[in-house]
């Protein structure tokens, strides 16, 4: 089989090394190769990266946006693919095994247990804190680079009678591939295959209306104000702060390990989300002028962290928020999407990297069942058979995911309201409700703990009936 993945991001990187794990020898071996239309070079220099963020909407990871969180549930798809990945991708950032919850008064409101279930009760995985980079450095430094393209796609066509044509904006010969997997993010090429009918994206991005910037100052300036292990969200009413330890102290025994919280390295990450009514536009940003704006708007608030934070802060970056509409079907004719491409989740969620994971290994389980199912049938799977395959493991791919990430999309979508300007009223009352909240710790951490004690792994095998 012929299998071209769109995208080297996240979702593309864990897609080929799915593949390559769980896909079925055949007497002629699968083929499979990922098209980019940026340089995945590993050793690519920070300059180099930023320009690539000109383009505020490409899926590339390369466009690193600063941290991102990754689930027990995320964590154990990356277990369950390579151990020493999910070592390399604990070694290069933080485990945090609370979130702490915080007016910009200074009033501590909510503390929860960010552990999920692991191997059993008594081992109890914590939720890791990464740079999007070093967590996209270890995916794809198991990639070979053979096997990455770097081409722009212009044009996806699913068929439903032969082999789905990619074509290429530089005019080069059109490759034919069996499954094309997008997992090229909100501006997705490959979605444009899913709804041929359309002129135009009938889905396109939608900016939410809330902008991200964030950045790094050194633990030691913060030192004793901030809890090992924790990650700390400060709510207010012009906007939100979070903060928490970015890496491990690398000569602490346990600093590749999800199971135990480590002494802290040297840095510790922030961010700031806020509303801005337009979408900016980063080639007419004032950068000087965002970070005046954003001392500003922090001026007032009491946490001694954010006060250490905007002392020092200078902004380099803006990241809009964008999602995308819920999608009726993320297949058609052996073209299928995950991750941003299916269901961009706002930031808020918690889960962005953590769902894209479970996606690919979801729709790898199902395809290689499918196919291991045929391999007695004919050693070489007929062109129509292997349609017939593909639609099937993407058919329950969609029911299996589809409910699961939208009551995901639902509850972030309530978290993402509290990052919006408003009232003294509101706010207050927002204070109140947390901090009620706060009492009941295992009603407001249900679920978050349904999230992180997903096992996909297992939803998969009760499909098939597979054994772990």
């Amino acid at each position: 089989m012929k299998i071209v993945i769109i995208g080297a991001g996240i979702a593309g990187c864990a897609a080929y090394l799915e593949l390559r794990k769980h896909l079925p020898p055949s007497e002629a071996d699968h083929e499979i190769i990922i098209y980019e239309a940026y340089s995945t070079d590993l050793n690519v220099t920070s300059k180099e990266r930023e320009q690539k963020q000109e383009d505020n909407t490409h899926s590339s990871t390369l466009l690193v946006g600063g941290g991102l969180g990754i689930a027990a549930n995320g964590l154990n798809v990356l277990r369950r693919l390579d151990e020493d990945l999910l070592k390399d991708v604990v070694r290069s950032g933080y485990a945090a095994s609370t979130f702490n919850m915080k007016s910009k008064n200074g009033w501590s409101l909510v503390s929860m247990d960010a552990t999920g279930l692991a191997y059993s009760e008594k081992q109890r995985m914590h939720m890791v804190a990464a740079s999007r980079h070093s967590f996209w450095q270890a995916l794809r430094s198991r990639v070979p680079g053979e096997h990455i393209i770097n081409k722009r796609i212009s044009e996806v066509i699913a068929k439903s009678d032969g082999k789905n044509l990619i074509h290429f904006v530089d005019g080069s010969p059109s490759v034919e591939a069996d499954l094309v997997i997008g997992a090229d993010g909100v501006r997705s090429t490959a979605k444009r295959a899913i709804f041929p009918e359309a002129k135009e994206d009938p889905y396109p991005p939608n900016y939410e209306g809330l902008v991200g910037v964030g950045g790094f100052i050194p633990a030691a300036d913060v030192k004793g104000l901030v809890d090992k292990g924790s990650m700390n969200f400060i709510f207010g009413g012009n906007g939100f702060f979070g903060y928490f330890y970015s890496e491990s102290d690398p000569s602490d025994p346990n600093h590749d390990s999800p199971y135990h919280v480590s002494e802290p390295g040297d840095s510790l990450a922030w961010w700031s989300t806020y509303e801005i009514e337009s979408c900016p536009d980063r080639k007419t940003l004032d950068m000087d002028d965002v970070t005046r704006q954003l001392r500003e708007r922090h001026s007032q608030w009491k946490d001694p962290v954010v006060e250490k934070v905007i002392q020092s802060l200078k902004v380099e970056s803006m990241y809009p928020t964008w999602t995308i509409p819920p999608l009726p079907t993320w297949e058609r004719d052996g073209v299928v999407l995950v991750g941003d491409a299916a269901h961009a989740l706002p930031p808020s969620s918690g889960q962005g990297s953590s769902q894209a994971l479970e996606d690919v290994e979801a729709f790898v389980l199902l395809l290689s069942h499918y196919l291991r199912q045929n391999d007695h049938k004919e050693d070489v799977l007929e062109m129509n058979t292997q349609k017939e395959v593909i639609k099937r493991a993407a058919s329950q791919y969609m029911a299996l995911r589809k409910p699961h990430v939208t009551e995901i999309l639902k509850h972030a979508q309530q978290t993402q309201s509290k990052k919006r300007d408003m009232g003294v009223i509101q706010e207050y009352s927002m204070y109140t409700f947390l901090k009620i909240m706060g009492l009941f710790p295992s009603l407001m951490a249900g679920q978050l703990q349904k999230v992180i004690n997903y096992n996909i792994a297992e939803e998969v095998a009760k499909i098939t009936g597979s054994r772990l």
